[in-house]
């Protein structure tokens, strides 16, 4: 039986959301440091610098007993804060609390009137900006929910708290530090990593998996020089109907569907009964999240189906565009080339490196017209299918849940990445782990007016609080 007073820790985590955690985060909002992948100038800029030191200023800010935290730094990439806080209990275990702090893009042109990515602004008890839902807080939760067992002195295990710098960039400089700082590190038997989402503010949500990501440069080029249309076309092929051919060899046009085979995986029973519970909790607040233009319909008005493509199957999307000028400034011309951003959602147990020699394969070879077609992948990470899970969690979900919310834990698929999950899945088969988070419906990470929801922070933080101190006890 747990230990813990479920109201007062109810009572800490508003108050910490409310006193601490609120106003430092707004501040870390306001500053615009971005993923390396997105800022070439983010080594010698000074928004990395900002917020890492922002975040670990404040973690030891806090006095936890036992912790100790600092900035860790490899020449030439991002920088991580690793902080450890000593075990209380005798014969503990090794708890990994995952998060990161670097950001995507702003899409500064987007957002609604009075809304800025790095403008804090709360809004009907929503956070908005850019990094506070994805994924700022995870820091501040992850300190909050230790505070919290020990205000209440419950016994609790060794807890590393890392969180890195380039996720959103596929966790590119992750791994050196992963294999420098092993020791320190350990070996983890639970891992909690708050960077995922939920399908509504109404109950704990655990994600069950991940997709993995892809992305890279499509170019079709097909002359040295532009040419005047009137003389160019009907004898040169448009770069841009190359592309067009191309994409096709991936991508059915009419229904979205991936052609290639190598980009699909069996999915397992389970993980569809899992969607199929899904689907009758969230119905079609699965499409309605999202702000339709005019009459435009989801690719399909069946949950399942639309659930099951966000989460097992591939997907591509083209989220960039090069070589084409702006329609004021449009002439009569046959431009040289065509350059895209694709961009790749795969299947959770696809193996990223075969897939991505499949996709170059594919655009490349036997380019029609004899045009000079280029793939160059930029990003690839695995996605992820958790383990089954021990007892003791399964149990403690429904729980925690049932505390905070006043209903039961769902399971569901999550149609974005997480790359250092993939990494610790192999690295650490035999680790339980809680993923979940609170981006939530029309939240909107990476696009424009992105916000967390603040009473669902709240409650979520009073579960990871519950599941730390179950793991404790039971593991």
């Amino acid at each position: 039986m747990s230990a813990l007073d479920i109201k007062k820790v109810t009572e800490f985590s508003n108050n910490a959301w409310e006193n601490t955690i609120i106003p430092t985060l707004s501040k870390y909002i306001e500053i615009p440091n971005q993923s390396p992948l997105y800022d070439s100038e983010w080594a010698t800029n000074g928004y990395t610098e900002q917020a890492i030191k922002l975040l670990a200023d404040w973690v030891l800010a806090q006095n936890v007993p036992g912790l100790s935290c600092e900035i860790k730094r490899i020449e030439g990439i991002s920088p991580i804060i690793l902080a450890i806080v000593e075990p209380t209990k005798t014969n503990p275990k090794n708890v990994l609390l995952y998060g990161h702090m670097d950001k995507q893009p702003p899409l500064t042109d987007d957002w609604a009137e009075g809304l800025h990515p790095y403008k804090a602004v709360i809004k009907n008890k929503r956070l908005y900006g850019r990094g506070g839902a994805d994924d700022g807080y995870s820091t501040f939760g992850s300190i909050a929910a230790i505070q919290a067992l020990k205000a209440q002195n419950i016994p609790h295990d060794r807890y590393v708290i890392l969180i890195e710098g380039s996720e959103e960039s596929g966790s590119i400089h992750l791994p050196q530090y992963i294999d420098k700082f092993e020791k320190e590190i350990g070996e983890p038997n639970l891992v909690v990593c708050l960077d995922s989402g939920c399908g509504n503010y109404d109950q704990l949500w655990m994600t069950a998996s991940l997709r993995g990501v892809l992305t890279g440069d499509l170019t079709i080029k097909v002359l040295e020089q532009a040419s005047h249309s009137g003389s160019a076309s009907g004898i040169c092929p448009s770069s841009f109907r190359v592309l067009r051919q191309v994409l096709d060899r991936i991508e059915d046009n009419s229904t979205g569907e991936i052609l290639l085979k190598d980009l699909h995986v069996e999915i397992p029973g389970y993980r569809v009964e899992e969607t199929k519970t899904c689907a009758e909790i969230l119905g079609d607040t699965v499409y309605t999240e999202f702000f339709w233009e005019g009459k435009t319909q989801p690719v399909s008005k069946d949950i399942v189906k639309l659930l099951i493509n966000k989460t097992w199957k591939p997907t591509m999307c083209v989220t960039g565009v090069d070589g084409i000028p702006a329609l004021t400034s449009a002439g009569n011309v046959m431009r040289t080339k065509t350059s895209v951003k694709l961009s790749f959602r795969m299947p959770p147990s696809l193996d990223g490196q075969a897939a991505g020699k499949a996709i170059k394969e594919a655009l490349e070879k036997d380019p029609p017209y004899g045009a000079t077609v280029t793939f160059k992948i930029d990003k690839s990470a695995n996605g992820w299918d958790a383990p089954a899970l021990d007892q003791w969690l399964l149990t403690s979900l429904g729980e925690a849940s049932n505390h905070f919310f006043g209903k039961p834990h769902v399971f569901f698929g999550e149609g974005g990445t997480i790359p250092f999950m993939g990494m610790l899945g192999a690295k650490f088969p035999k680790a339980q782990f809680i993923i979940t988070g609170l981006l939530g419906p029309q939240s909107n990470a990476h696009g424009p007016n992105e916000f967390l929801d603040i009473e669902y922070g709240k409650k979520l933080l009073g579960c990871v609080v519950y599941l730390l101190e179950a793991h404790a006890r039971n593991a």
